[in-house]
């Protein structure tokens, strides 16, 4: 049993993983939330580096040579850490990749005036990944980028208010807030992989024109070009199909928020780390 292994702290992760699933069928795929302990976005760094790291190594246990950490706020606060300084001694041929990246290569085709915009949970926003990253990649003052911590939003999806007064609100709020800040904004990241179940809302109160961004098919259309590319991972991998889910929460509760997710019924495990 050797399948790619997906982590988020909760829920959100599901969104990423729908999109693996229809990139990629043939692939297996065991998919770990942290529901226990979520969210992410509020705690430290070095608490997010301690939990994602327990994470991975379960999902090593599992068999899977690859993680992937459809999770931006541990892609911020852990993925280097655990790439540089805990792969090597664990095990130098297994891979970590998180969902900044691709999500930063993308953008750099889609926004025309260089103006981006990045909705996304504190704890990413405090990490400052993705200025860093889109300044690593595209060189220091070549594009505008503002940030809007939405501390609401997990909850509101986790807890599936996703329309209503409450949700209207909260989405114009920090909305409102990125644009005062950038008016200019043609592009905006949705920086945690929570939000697509509020896209419809988001897009409301967005100017006519303005990209808005989702993970799931970009960092799907990556991982794809990964294995394309690293043909000795590729062929770890086992293809059969199978979808794993596990979660440090009950199962039942887990499965039932899961399948409205995945658009099918899904059956879970709880687990500990």
């Amino acid at each position: 049993m050797s399948p790619i292994g997906v982590f988020d702290s909760g829920y959100g992760g599901l969104t990423v993983l729908k999109e693996f699933v229809r990139a990629l069928p043939q692939y297996d795929f065991v998919y770990l939330g942290d529901n226990a302990r979520t969210p992410y976005g509020t705690r430290s760094f070095d608490v997010v580096y301690r939990y994602t790291k327990e994470a991975v190594h379960a999902l090593f246990e599992w068999g899977c040579p690859l993680v992937i950490l459809a999770c931006n706020t541990a892609s911020a606060k852990a993925l280097r850490s655990i790439q540089q300084r805990d792969l090597p001694l664990a095990d130098p041929g297994k891979r970590v990749l998180g969902v900044i990246r691709p999500s930063v290569e993308a953008v750099g085709k889609l926004s025309v005036n260089r103006h981006i915009g990045i909705l996304a949970t504190a704890g990413t926003v405090a990490s400052g990944s993705y200025p860093l990253e889109i300044e690593k990649l595209y060189g220091s003052g070549n594009y505008a980028v503002t940030q809007m911590a939405c501390p609401l939003w997990v909850p509101l999806v986790e807890s599936n208010e996703l329309t209503g007064l409450g949700a209207e609100y909260f989405v114009r709020k920090y909305v409102d807030g990125l644009l005062e800040q950038d008016s200019q904004i043609d592009t905006v990241i949705l920086g945690c992989t929570h939000y697509p179940l509020l896209t419809s809302q988001i897009a409301r109160f967005l100017p006519a024109g303005v990209r808005l961004v989702e993970q799931g098919a970009i960092v799907a259309a990556s991982l794809k070009e990964y294995l394309s590319r690293h043909t000795e991972m590729d062929a770890l991998l086992d293809k059969g199909g199978q979808r794993t889910f596990l979660t440090t929460e009950n199962a039942g509760q887990f499965a039932q928020m899961a399948s409205l997710f995945m658009g099918s019924s899904v059956s879970a495990r709880q687990i500990s780390l």
